[in-house]
């Protein structure tokens, strides 16, 4: 790939002004996004290495309610939302879900259940700042991030409650 990069380079822009002039133009957005996956790289690694995910998801599941614990679908898809928006993927699906899962055997629930369940609240996490994707699309199109969320995190929600409502119509996750 980078040999094709730089022969396309030396065709398409043959003074060495030029080049840097067509590598610096996008070099904002790519920094950004590079600071992004970073720190969303340590802040994963800070969760995992010190179990605060492990700690995460055992107190969502102290705090439930026995008597409740049929509703665990339900209750992992509205809270996939902002788990993911604030955590990692790799944090909310490899830390969270396995130990929701777990618990969710002990109420007769398939784990596979769960992990559907866990898919409801991507709509929200496609806005997180930890989605890198975002400050490339931010940059090329001159919005600011903070208005681009205020604007679009109500319809991510609705998008979120109408997949929820939709899935328990149909079975793919169990309402009652």
């Amino acid at each position: 790939f980078m040999g094709a990069f730089a022969i396309a380079m030396m065709v398409n822009f043959p003074s060495l002004k030029g080049q840097k002039a067509r590598i610096a133009e996008p070099s904002a957005s790519a920094v950004s996004v590079i600071a992004v996956i970073f720190a969303a790289g340590v802040f994963t690694g800070i969760l995992s290495g010190t179990k605060m995910t492990d700690a995460i998801a055992q107190s969502i599941i102290q705090a439930i309610p026995a008597s409740s614990g049929h509703y665990l679908p339900i209750i992992t898809a509205i809270i996939s939302a902002p788990f993911t928006f604030f955590l990692s993927n790799d944090a909310f699906y490899f830390g969270v879900v396995p130990i929701l899962a777990e618990a969710a055997k002990g109420y007769g629930i398939a784990p596979e259940v769960i992990a559907r369940a866990s898919l409801i609240g991507q709509p929200v996490h496609q806005l997180s700042p930890l989605v890198a994707a975002n400050y490339v699309l931010i940059g090329l199109s001159g919005v600011e991030f903070g208005a681009h969320q205020r604007f679009t995190l109500k319809w991510a929600f609705v998008l979120m409650f109408v997949m929820l409502i939709v899935a328990g119509l149909t079975g793919v996750i169990p309402i009652l």
